[in-house]
């Protein structure tokens, strides 16, 4: 008797459904719903909770503590020229982060339940519901656990007086590209120059999904060759 193939129930908690799908997850998560309503993922109204983070609470929660890794380096000695270009240089590494994490991890090819489960929780719903207003930014609680490896990575890069002020751009850069995120499905750009962007990033959710996995910028696309044909979404 041949097994009939898994459907997803919408109308019940989505993660550990998922994992069923197997090879099919793939082609079932870039089929997306496009409504700002999104679905539910777990029974307990704790785990919910913590998958729902509303966009404002990113720069509420993470620019002041910029501020102070800034004003580390400063208390430290660094000259503010120097705290400034140290600043701007954490935010090209998180550029580079950004991209990289986008390609090469939240496009990962998953087919094992548990596999399938984890990608959907990191990036796959967010192909499957891409307008759900709640789920558009990065729980601040899985930030500040990824914050340690970041921390401990510009460490090998930097120096003891420098690290905080290259944290703080890296963690600026993050701030700016969550938000920015958030205003490429929701906002209405009037510049061009805006436009543009949210014009790339919506190729990339609806006509062609290996390629354009910059946010804030193509530069990265463009230094690595998967920058999208030029045509409109």
């Amino acid at each position: 008797m041949v097994s009939q193939p898994f459907t997803v129930d919408l109308n019940k908690p989505l993660v550990f459904q998922v994992g069923h799908l197997g090879e099919a997850y793939q082609e079932w998560i870039h089929q997306p719903i496009v409504s700002k309503e999104g679905p539910r993922f777990f029974a307990s109204d704790f785990w919910e909770f913590l998958t729902r983070t509303v966009w404002w609470a990113i720069p509420l929660i993470w620019l002041p503590v910029v501020c102070w890794s800034v004003s580390m380096s400063i208390q430290m000695g660094v000259a503010l020229p120097k705290v400034a270009l140290v600043i701007f240089g954490g935010i090209i590494v998180w550029t580079l982060v950004e991209y990289t994490l986008h390609r090469f991890l939240f496009h990962i090819k998953t087919k094992g339940y548990w596999a399938n489960t984890a990608h959907y929780l990191l990036h796959g719903c967010h192909h499957k519901h891409p307008m759900d207003g709640l789920r558009l930014v990065f729980p601040p609680t899985a930030t500040a656990i990824l914050l340690y490896p970041f921390w401990n990575l510009l460490k090998l890069i930097s120096t003891p007086t420098t690290t905080p002020a290259l944290f703080g751009g890296g963690l600026l850069g993050y701030v700016v590209y969550d938000v920015t995120h958030y205003y490429l499905h929701h906002g209405q750009p009037s510049r061009q120059v805006h436009r543009d962007l949210k014009r790339y990033h919506l190729n990339h959710h609806f006509r062609i999904q290996t390629k354009g996995f910059g946010i804030t910028s193509s530069l990265w696309d463009r230094v690595f060759g998967t920058l999208p044909p030029l045509k409109a979404a």
